[in-house]
């Protein structure tokens, strides 16, 4: 699997084949999207609905989207926060790790979240956190088995949906 970032140009938006793929991977995530409300419709999922949500994303410089390819395929999306906006917290955050749902169980997530979470050893960072919805056990027992610690119990900043917080230390090898 190789990360690569989202080719997005301001005023121009994701090339629409890619945009396609996205699409496609977003809309296979039918469960995740009923439970966040993300999107109006989470069996209706259109292509301008994921361009408007990841540009809505990227107005943000400290956020980056990264696509996870496996065989040439789109097989996941990361995104990441470099910088929360609450000073008090110092650490890179995941805001979202989303696998095409037809490849889950497969070992993907798992090997994305360790892609990203490289990433920000290999940036000098120490830890990393990310938000799981009450409402997603699933969720919550992914993050867990890859060694997340549940350190907070609060309502997410954009919609005010109750979460938990997790995070991660990131040890380096020895």
């Amino acid at each position: 699997m190789i990360l690569e970032p989202l080719p997005f140009t301001p005023g121009q938006g994701i090339p629409d084949p890619l945009l396609t793929e996205l699409t496609a991977l977003y809309a296979t995530n039918r469960e995740f999207h009923a439970l966040s409300g993300d999107f109006p419709d989470p069996d209706d999922i259109r292509p301008e609905q994921v361009a408007g949500a990841l540009a809505g994303e990227l107005v943000n410089p400290d956020v980056e989207v990264l696509l996870a390819r496996g065989e040439a395929r789109l097989v996941g999306i990361a995104i990441t926060l470099a910088r929360h906006p609450d000073p008090r917290d110092p650490d890179p955050w995941i805001g979202l790790l989303m696998v095409d749902a037809r490849r889950h169980r497969q070992g993907h997530g798992r090997r994305l979240a360790r892609l990203v979470e490289d990433r920000f050893r290999a940036a000098g960072r120490s830890a990393v956190r990310l938000a799981v919805l009450d409402t997603n056990p699933k969720g919550l027992a992914f993050w867990t088995a890859l060694g997340y610690e549940t350190i907070d119990h609060r309502e997410d900043r954009q919609l005010g949906r109750p979460c938990a917080v997790l995070r991660k230390e990131l040890r380096t090898a020895a």
